[in-house]
């Protein structure tokens, strides 16, 4: 559903177009190649890259459905997505129910099976996909906008979204495909993991279960559940609907009507209910393997809070980042104890987590956390260095212009922005806001909502004696970690 591009190439390219003919009042000296090379890097780094703006058109069908819209006519096609509050949050005492229902969506319509459907959009060139994730639906579409392409694409798509007949035979097989990853996932430590923390951090919260359910769940979910479920979460009033493409206004209404009529008719869902803060705790869950899966995190904010720039900056900072970071930094570079670490914040509807995760060899876990728990409490305590805000600063405005570089890239922000009821400036006020970031604005954000003593841990690993930590070091002499599991 989401359109990959070589993110070098991509960057060259914006790059290009921001250099420009920045160097047409050269001398008539020729520079040697190298010379030439060397000057070419120096100008596209102090270039600005070139950011696209977006002219967001916003209105709301006659059958509900929230509507933006952007004219694109670079390309004569359009992506559409429709995202509705349908998640697994919504399974209410069926987990997997609502994973389930979206993936039976393309397996039939009337007059059609799963394969008729696969051809009908592979015949007109046109591109399907669907998900389901805690919050949210997605059902996408990239088409030709020429009419002989765009309008059976449509009529097609249409069906999809408001007509499944879920035929029992692919119920059937979906539940196998199901219920093998469930075996499947009792191999995995990241998952074990995963699935843990959620339960701890949410107990009876909607958040807590797994999107595809369990075993027991998914083996008693009924076609009648599924159908009901369509008719309430895939209402047009819980629809919002994103288009960008090579269309005008009128077209673009006459696709956005022609969707949200097709959908059953109904409100939107209630909201998901903020969660209850739970109590620190620590999990163990044996595993026998030579790693030791470390996650620990918090309570932390919804997708509207305002202090979400100044946590993204931090986090940018603390792990977020990649190399350079100030984990990364401690525990692969100087220490040696981890092929990677990252951390991050998981904005949602209601407060989604804050974690932390890594995999480290089994006798160094323990210290491994303590030091994880004590670097992000000298971050607390210090905040960022200048230095540290500024590269951070350079690194977003860098990539900043990919958030709306293809069609596909500018349709997933739509349909956020929808979803989230963010402003239509909600890019261009983000990156504003980032930029104006101070150190001690950061600092008190990040103590605001983040305690290193108050984290729910979770580690999966067998156990063992432990080692004490190598001390630190520019050359440790234990290789990180090999390539993480995944």
């Amino acid at each position: 559903m989401t359109e990959h591009r070589p993110l070098a190439g991509l960057l060259l390219a914006l790059l290009a177009i921001a250099s420009g003919p920045a160097h047409a009042a050269e001398p008539a000296q020729t520079p040697s190649p190298a010379t030439s090379r060397l000057e070419t890097l120096a100008s596209a780094e102090a270039a600005s890259p070139t950011y696209r703006q977006l002219n967001v058109q916003r209105w709301v069908t006659s059958g509900g459905a929230r509507v933006l819209f952007v004219e694109a006519h670079e390309l004569p096609m359009f992506d559409l997505r429709v995202t509705f509050a349908a998640g697994s949050a919504q399974d209410g005492s069926a987990p997997g129910l609502a994973l389930l229902t979206n993936a039976m969506l393309n397996e039939g319509v009337p007059g059609k099976d799963v394969d008729a459907i696969a051809r009908g959009f592979e015949g007109l060139g046109a591109d399907f996909g669907n998900g389901s994730y805690r919050d949210m639906a997605v059902l996408s579409l990239r088409s030709l906008v020429d009419e002989r392409m765009r309008e059976p694409a449509l009529a097609l798509f249409s069906q999809v979204a408001g007509q499944p007949t879920f035929p029992a035979a692919s119920v059937t097989r979906m539940k196998n495909q199901l219920l093998a990853s469930f075996e499947y996932q009792k191999q995995s430590p990241a998952h074990l993991a995963n699935q843990a923390f959620m339960a701890g951090l949410y107990g009876d919260h909607p958040y807590a279960h797994a999107s595809e359910g369990d075993a027991k769940s998914v083996q008693a979910i009924t076609v009648q559940q599924m159908r009901a479920f369509h008719k309430r979460a895939y209402a047009a009033g819980n629809a919002v609907i994103a288009l960008v493409g090579d269309l005008d206004r009128a077209q673009a209404e006459a696709i956005a009507e022609q969707v949200s009529h097709a959908l059953p008719t109904g409100p939107a869902l209630p909201a998901v209910q903020p969660a209850r803060v739970n109590l620190a705790t620590t999990t163990h869950i044996e595993f026998p393997s030579k790693q030791s899966h470390l996650l620990l995190g918090q309570l932390g904010i919804d997708r509207n809070d305002p202090d979400y720039a100044a946590l993204s900056m931090g986090n940018q900072i603390l792990g977020g980042g990649g190399f350079g970071t100030r984990l990364m930094t401690e525990v692969r570079e100087r220490r040696g104890l981890a092929y990677g670490i990252s951390s991050g914040f998981s904005p949602m509807q209601g407060r989604g987590p804050f974690s932390i995760s890594l995999q480290t060899r089994a006798p160094v876990s323990q210290g491994t956390l303590e030091l994880v728990r004590q670097v992000l409490r000298d971050y607390l305590r210090d905040g960022p260095t200048e230095a540290e805000l500024a590269a951070a600063k350079k690194e977003l405005a860098g990539s900043f212009p990919l958030s709306n570089a293809s069609n596909a890239s500018i349709v997933g922000q739509l349909a956020s922005m929808g979803f989230y009821n963010l402003p239509p400036s909600y890019l261009e006020d983000f990156m504003a806001q980032s930029q104006q970031l101070t150190a001690a604005q950061v600092k008190s954000a990040l103590n605001r909502h983040l305690d290193a003593d108050k984290m729910l841990v979770v580690t999966v690993g067998p156990t063992v004696a432990q080692d004490p930590l190598p001390p630190p070091t520019d050359n440790p002499t234990e290789p990180p970690l090999g390539t993480p599991e995944h």
